[in-house]
This record gives structure tokens, C-alpha cells and sequence, in this order.
């Protein structure tokens, strides 16, 4: 796959690829290390995170993440999010998925292992518009092998759960029982983006494109007990944003879901619609109260919290350079 341009950040590369059907954007990052940037009291990470220092990341031999577009821009409209201004959601073909994780592992060939490489569909587009995700999933130890081995693979398919999308249910109830389950034995994720559990602030985020939380709680009491990690109720947790503990227990099953928590990427859509975490980055106290009542309610909570780097780097959910932005920090065009 011919790579148009790559942008180096702090924490990786960012590069515009040349797909089948025209540009696609994907990432090969490194990490902090979960000691760094994450709380989670389940996990024994007990430390409130009061903002994360840029610094170095681990060496991609611990780990490595890749992070591909599984559609050429995005039609679910949602309100914090640049990928939208790319174009319409047109679906990556599997070549396409395998050409991003192909072109991003050869990026480093002097490494020839990882301890864990993490899959993200999540750069641009709604991945369960697209049932090649599931092909190319299926293949990744095969498509990896030449690169890093028999390294450990993480796969994470992440969705705001579209309306509309006939899809929806088979597509996750798939990943969850032949990739999540079976396949990969737990190690792979499914994170459902929920943002809000204000109906009305959900209908307005996403623009009206995405299904009611007791839709998508109905799609979940369906889907079989998770093997490894539970399925991850995502919350960007923006100023006024809903987060009715109470609701969400009467909706999920602790024993089935987590709670993740980040605060809202920084994208040109958020400033424009003026949608952000106010002290979200430099402390915590944005997160305690949601935090503690999650907890009371038998929820595990994972909260990542990213450093300015990651953020305006642009890596993070939310952003694409084919928007038309490029980082804030420092960079350089290879």
C-alpha cells in the first residue's frame, strides 16, 4: 500500500495511505503503559490520574497499536468528531484493512515481536457498516506473522451503534462469540460508545444516528457472557453530559460490561461546537463523583486520561488529518 504522506508525532506516525477506492488514514503508535495515564481500582491502579506528563513511550517490542480507518470519512454525523468532514462513509475493502496493518507494522522492521499489538478500528468510519472487519479480524495472525511473529494480537471494534444499520446485532453478536470468544479467547474487545445516558444529549451528540440506550441494552442482554475483558460502556465524559449511574445499572449487567471513561478528545468539531472536558486533562475531579457512583453500582471503571502529546498530535478518537487539521505539538512530514 503506497503511503502519500507520514507525519511523525511524539508517540508514532500518522499516515494517509492510497486505498482501493481513494485515501484512508492510519496510525502505528506506541504507549505509556496503563501505569502512566489509566486508573482502574479492578486492575489494582488505584492512583487518581491529575494530569499525564508528555514523555517517552514503551518500546514497541511491550507494545504497539495500530489503528486503521475502516471507512473513506464517516456518516454518522456525531458533533465531536473531524471525521465527518472527510466525506461520506464509504466501506474500506478487506485489501484495504489489510493494507493499513500491512503498511503500519513495516514502518519499524526492526521489530520483529511485540508482547501485544493492539487492532483498533476506530481512525475513521463506523465499523459495523462493514462486514469486511469481521474477514480481516479473522485473519490477523496470518496477515501479522511475517512482521512480528506469533506475537499476542488485541483486536478492539468500537461503534456508537448506528440506527438503521440491519447489521448491527450480527455484526457484534459475531464479534463477540466467533472472534471475541472463540478466536481470540478473550482477547479482544468490544467498546460501545455511549457518551451520555441523557437520551436527548445522546439524540444531539450523534446527530440523531445512533440507537437508544435501551435498544442497544437489548442488543447486550442478547449477546453471550464475555470471555476475558467485559464488553466496555464508553463515556467521553464532556461538561453537562448524563451519567445516571443508576440508569446505566438498570440497563447493563455489571457482571457483563465495564465502564470506560476519557474526556472529550480535542477536535476542531468540539470547538466549534464548543463540547469539551473542563479540567478533564491537569485533574481529576471531573471524574470522582462519576467514578464513586459507578463503583457503588458494581461497575468496574477504567479511566484514561491521554497527555497533551497524544492529544494535539492528533491520535486520539475524533481526529483526521484528511480533515483538513495537522498537530499542535511538535511534528515532522517523512
Amino acid at each position: 500500500m503506497n503511503i502519500l504522506k507520514n507525519v511523525e508525532v511524539p508517540t508514532g506516525n500518522i499516515m494517509i495511505v492510497e486505498g482501493n477506492k481513494g485515501r484512508l488514514e492510519c496510525l502505528s503508535i506506541g504507549d505509556y503503559g496503563r501505569n502512566k495515564n489509566v486508573k482502574a481500582q479492578f486492575l489494582g491502579l488505584n492512583k487518581d490520574i491529575n494530569g499525564v506528563s508528555n514523555g517517552k513511550c514503551m518500546p514497541l517490542e511491550e507494545k504497539w497499536v495500530v489503528t486503521i480507518s475502516t471507512q473513506y470519512g464517516c456518516n454518522s454525523g456525531c458533533k465531536f468528531c473531524d471525521v465527518p468532514k472527510v466525506g461520506k462513509g464509504i466501506n474500506a475493502t478487506y485489501d484495504d484493512l489489510k493494507g493499513q496493518i500491512e503498511t503500519s507494522l513495516s514502518l519499524h522492521s526492526e521489530v520483529s515481536g511485540t508482547k501485544r499489538l493492539n487492532v483498533h478500528y476506530a481512525r475513521m468510519g463506523e465499523p459495523s457498516w462493514n462486514p469486511n472487519v469481521l474477514s480481516v479480524t479473522r485473519d490477523l495472525h496470518k496477515i501479522t506473522k511475517p512482521h512480528i511473529g506469533n506475537s499476542l494480537i488485541h483486536p478492539v471494534f468500537t461503534t456508537m451503534c448506528p440506527k438503521n444499520n440491519k447489521l448491527l446485532f450480527s455484526m457484534l453478536n459475531e464479534w463477540a462469540v466467533d472472534i471475541k470468544n472463540d478466536l481470540f479467547r478473550g482477547d479482544a474487545g468490544l467498546q460501545l460508545s455511549i457518551n451520555s445516558t441523557s437520551d436527548y444529549q445522546r439524540e444531539d451528540m450523534f446527530s440523531g444516528s445512533a440507537i437508544s440506550l435501551e435498544e442497544l441494552s437489548k442488543i447486550v442482554i442478547d449477546l453471550p457472557e464475555p470471555r476475558g475483558r467485559k464488553y466496555a460502556l464508553n463515556f467521553a465524559l464532556a461538561d453537562n453530559y448524563e451519567v445516571d449511574a443508576k440508569r446505566l445499572r438498570k440497563l447493563f449487567d455489571p457482571r457483563k460490561c465495564m465502564v470506560k471513561i476519557t474526556p472529550l478528545h480535542i477536535t476542531h468539531s468540539c470547538e466549534e461546537n464548543n463540547i469539551k472536558t473542563t479540567g478533564g486533562y491537569n485533574s481529576f475531579i471531573p471524574y470522582q463523583k462519576v467514578e464513586s457512583d459507578l463503583i457503588r453500582e458494581g461497575f468496574d471503571v477504567l479511566i484514561f486520561v491521554p497527555s497533551s502529546d497524544e492529544d494535539s498530535g492528533r491520535i486520539t478518537c475524533g481526529n483526521a488529518i484528511l480533515s483538513g487539521t495537522l498537530p499542535e505539538c511538535t511534528y515532522k512530514v517523512l
